[in-house]
């Protein structure tokens, strides 16, 4: 991360069904944030969301497969700019936003 306070989470909305070869897009996502070495990241999935589609996903119908998935990324402004480049081509991404956050403990490790 950034010592002079330029840092930035990215966050990645995808649908949890959306797939990237043989594995779940997120998996994808966060396996290629890894290998990049950015400093940290999470995937959270929703309960209930809608896209631009409105149509509801939600955890309240039985066979619910398409859930959403939020991947957020926290590093750099500039390398959080950069891996979103990387991004910018997989049309299975519904969104990706990109906001200033101040890091108050970063520490470095095994966590």
């Amino acid at each position: 991360m950034d010592a002079s306070g330029k840092n930035a989470r990215l966050r990645i909305y995808v649908g949890e069904d959306k797939r990237h070869g043989d594995q779940p897009l997120y998996l994808a996502i966060l396996r290629k944030a890894r290998q990049l070495q950015l400093a940290g990241a999470t995937v959270v999935r929703g309960t209930q969301g809608y896209g631009r589609s409105t149509r509801l996903h939600t955890t309240d119908v039985v066979f619910s497969e398409d859930l959403p998935v939020i991947i957020e990324i926290v590093d750099s402004y500039a390398s959080i700019r950069k891996f979103a480049a990387l991004l910018d081509g997989i049309n299975e991404i519904g969104l990706m936003t990109c906001d200033d956050v101040g890091v108050l403990i970063g520490r470095s490790g095994p966590a």
